[in-house]
């Protein structure tokens, strides 16, 4: 099959062809609504931009992406930590990509690096696997795979057998499962749930394993402490305070789905007059380093990030020629601190 041009590109968005390489170029203005036509046909025509395609018969630019929602995150910077250890000894180049949180970006990026002929693009964290996300990453999977690269799925599910991609993941779900059985082993029965962005395949695996742990063991889900919504510090605080100054003080635990949330729990609890373990416990997700500078030290399910990201890096750079579809599935387990103590009510 003849591979497209730039003019297939142009008669099929509708626009010149030197629209199409503005967009391309990105150093010219345009519409909006005119660049969506032109990336659209990029991608639907298998476009590769021509200086590129020209590279094909050669090697690959030594060159992996990571690409995360958030530079901020501990979790981000860890696997982006473990990533870069192992292939500053392969001597790759390593490039770090936020999209701020933007599915579409990092669609566009993954088109970027299959023009830089990146020799692997590793995505970090969960995502909302719609099924128009699920076609159109498959579609770029495959592009960079024509090209001579590999995605790596790090820390999200695969999208299936037919997609060429590394997928490297930790026992999220019963991760999840764990700590809550390790608050119900404590003698907590009304436990509030912190955190999860609803549809988005972190949180939700985690509010699973949650529910799995109450079934197991009998005790029924009040949804009244279910509190999904965010990751941030500011969402957890004021839900938290806002019950709390209600008088709802109708629990003895909560199960924060990341450390920065379990902190600001924390600060909650004890801005309402409460004490932490002794009125009300908490556990926190990651076992970041945030977990040993809170007081008391945070009860955590322990992720191994760096391995992680590590973990990533290897299965990308594996020699071997064709399409590589390795999944590897990494444990998490409950690391036992002072934040989490039997209810005394």
């Amino acid at each position: 099959m003849a591979r497209s041009t730039i003019r297939d590109v142009a008669a099929h968005a509708g626009v010149s062809v030197a629209t199409v390489s503005r967009v391309l170029g990105g150093n010219y203005p345009v519409a909006a609504r005119t660049r969506t036509k032109v990336l659209r046909s990029i991608e639907e025509l298998d476009f590769v931009a021509n200086a590129h395609a020209r590279a094909l018969s050669g090697s690959s630019s030594k060159l992996v992406a990571i690409v995360t929602s958030t530079m901020n995150a501990p979790f981000y910077a860890e696997v982006a930590s473990g990533v870069e250890a192992y292939t500053s000894v392969e001597g790759r180049l390593c490039m770090y990509v936020s999209t701020n949180g933007d599915v579409q970006r990092e669609l566009e990026v993954l088109g970027l690096m299959r023009e830089q002929r990146a020799e692997a693009v590793i995505l970090v964290g969960g995502v909302a696997m719609t099924p128009e996300y699920h076609d159109r990453m498959a579609r770029y999977a495959r592009g960079l795979a024509a090209v001579g690269g590999r995605l790596v799925f790090c820390g999200r599910p695969s999208l299936g057998p037919d997609v060429p991609a590394v997928v490297v993941e930790y026992e999220n779900e019963g991760g999840a499962h764990a700590g809550t059985s390790h608050l119900i082993s404590r003698g907590h029965r009304r436990i509030v749930l912190l955190g999860g962005i609803p549809g988005q395949t972190t949180g939700d695996d985690r509010i699973a394993g949650y529910r799995r742990a109450m079934a197991e063991h009998g005790i029924p889900v009040d949804e009244a402490l279910m509190m999904p919504g965010q990751f941030g510090r500011r969402f957890a605080y004021d839900r938290i305070r806002e019950r709390l100054d209600a008088g709802l003080h109708d629990f003895t635990a909560i199960f924060a789905l990341d450390d920065i949330l379990a902190g600001a729990a924390m600060h909650a609890v004890r801005d309402a007059g409460l004490r932490v373990p002794e009125d009300v416990s908490i556990l926190g997700y990651n076992d970041s380093e945030i977990a040993l500078d809170l007081y008391p030290a945070l009860t955590s399910v322990h992720i191994p990030v760096r391995e992680l990201g590590r973990t990533a890096a290897r299965l990308a750079l594996q020699p071997g020629e064709g399409v590589v579809r390795d999944h590897v599935m990494l444990g998490t387990h409950v690391v036992v601190r002072d934040s989490v103590v039997p209810p005394v009510r």
